[in-house]
């Protein structure tokens, strides 16, 4: 077993790795190609019976983990919304783990809740949310979402559900649209609704729920004796980056006193920018609002950042006492109150260091980079009339197809732009992610990694104009 001095070299050797990965990440290919099963076949079937030592444990690290893995810090990572580390991040993800603390409540550690109080209100202030309201950190977005529905559904049933189970509140319905995040379905699953009971509201051109489908909708339901209770807008979907109309929404959920959830995982960094905030127009009805600090604004993953008009409902909701976790001082707070976990990690520690060490103007700057960078590539592939835009671009994220001159059937569209992901993808410098909308095959971009520079996008660009170009037998495809 390691001794504190041990503990000390193996320490810098762990850092000094990770520093070196950093800089040097490009050498690895994005995405790993080994065959399923690999590493299970390579390991052993029972933990050892004598402990090894950390230097032959590190380098089995080396040689069979590493080579598994798929690069989610490395510039050309463009597939999937980012889950970003920096710096500041990982330093404050190593001082969590040496402190080893449950942040469950302020006894347990008075640092922990006085400092995510605080870090969260600053990020209220920096993203223009609301006066009042206030924010607690969760792991991720699908379990603020849960926390969400399971507040709604007791605010509308006055707590009964919680006491004595749905009797009475079989009929609960909720609304969002078919471009929402999977975990709203999934949340509704685990909190009782069901996943029938979660309507699925039309969209408009731009992919964005149609307020007025909304109305329609709630008006058929509560006429068979349904009982609409929620509301989900997204502000940045997942498949092509839509912003449902909060405004409009909001006045309906005002005027049927539903409780509106806004998931704005991904895009809620951006509203640092004042350029963006137009999208929260409406904001102030929402209940809850989430979005994930680990993805867009560099803070090492899990950080998602939860924000509730009214905390009451989630204290009447998810308040436990027994006489073990009483409180001391009646004045604090008792995030372990405030959603479904008791236990809890530290994580406004990491938080804080990132706010501090980059500045709301580094921030920024580097947001704006990434957009200018996401941009620039955009009209630089779209000059070639053979590649169309699927989807009205927002940000840093876009969705395009390959179409040549002579193929206008869909079906065969579809099929040439997954072999061309494929391709792309194959060459082991860029991952991207493919998304069928309305039927139609389409290629996602995402440019929104740390370390993401102007020389990355140039690379992807030639990479994506030389797979096209290779794929010429357009019959086999169709």
């Amino acid at each position: 077993m390691l001794t504190n001095e041990t503990f000390r070299n193996q320490a810098h050797q762990v850092v000094d790795w990770i520093a070196d990965y950093l800089e040097n990440i490009q050498q690895y290919p994005v995405k790993p190609s080994i065959a399923p099963g690999a590493l299970r076949a390579a390991l052993p079937d029972e933990a050892p019976q004598s402990g090894e030592a950390m230097d032959d444990i590190w380098k089995d690290f080396l040689n069979m983990i590493v080579p598994g893995i798929t690069h989610w810090q490395h510039p050309g990572f463009m597939a999937l919304f980012p889950s970003n580390a920096s710096y500041p991040g990982i330093l404050g993800e190593i001082a969590v783990s040496g402190l080893g603390i449950n942040a469950m409540m302020w006894d347990t550690s008075p640092s922990a809740t006085e400092l995510e109080q605080t870090v969260m209100e600053w990020l209220r202030k920096a993203t223009g949310l609301p006066d009042g309201m206030l924010g607690v950190i969760h792991d991720t977005a699908s379990m603020s979402t849960l926390t969400a529905i399971i507040s709604a559904r007791e605010r509308y049933a006055q707590f009964q559900v919680n006491q004595h189970g749905f009797h009475g509140y079989d009929k609960l319905v909720m609304y969002c649209t078919d471009q929402t995040h999977y975990s709203i379905e999934k949340g509704a699953k685990a909190a009782g609704i069901g996943a029938a009971q979660v309507k699925k509201i039309a969209t408009d051109d731009a992919h964005a729920m149609i307020a007025t489908a909304l109305t329609k909708q709630i008006a058929e339901d509560k006429a068979a004796g349904l009982q609409p209770f929620m509301v989900v807008a997204t502000l940045g979907t997942t498949s092509t980056l839509a912003f449902d109309p909060l405004e409009g929404i909001g006045n309906i959920c005002v005027e049927h006193k539903l409780w509106l959830h806004v998931d704005a995982a991904y895009a809620g960094s951006a509203f640092f920018l004042n350029e963006y905030r137009h999208f929260l127009q409406g904001i102030d009805h929402a209940d809850s609002y989430v979005f994930n600090a680990h993805k867009w604004l560099f803070t090492n993953f899990d950080c998602s950042c939860y924000f509730v008009k009214d905390a009451n409902h989630l204290i009447n909701t998810f308040s436990a006492n027994p006489d073990y976790l009483k409180r001391t001082e009646e004045s604090v707070a008792m995030f372990k109150d405030w959603g479904i976990p008791l236990g809890r990690r530290f994580r406004a520690l990491k938080l804080w260091f990132v706010l501090r060490n980059y500045g709301i103007s580094g921030i920024q700057e580097l947001l704006r980079k990434h957009i200018d960078i996401a941009t620039n590539f955009r009209n630089q592939l779209l000059s070639d009339t053979q590649w169309e835009l699927m989807a009205p671009p927002v940000m840093n994220m876009f969705c395009v197809r390959y179409h040549p001159q002579g193929i206008n059937d869909n079906e065969a569209l579809n099929a040439l732009n997954t072999a061309l992901l494929k391709s792309i993808n194959a060459d082991g410098n860029y991952y991207l992610s493919g998304t069928i909308v309305k039927g139609m095959y389409m290629i996602r971009v995402v440019m929104g990694q740390t370390h993401l520079e102007q020389v990355h996008a140039e690379g992807l660009l030639a990479l994506m104009r030389s797979s096209a170009n290779s794929i010429n037998d357009f019959k086999a495809l169709r």
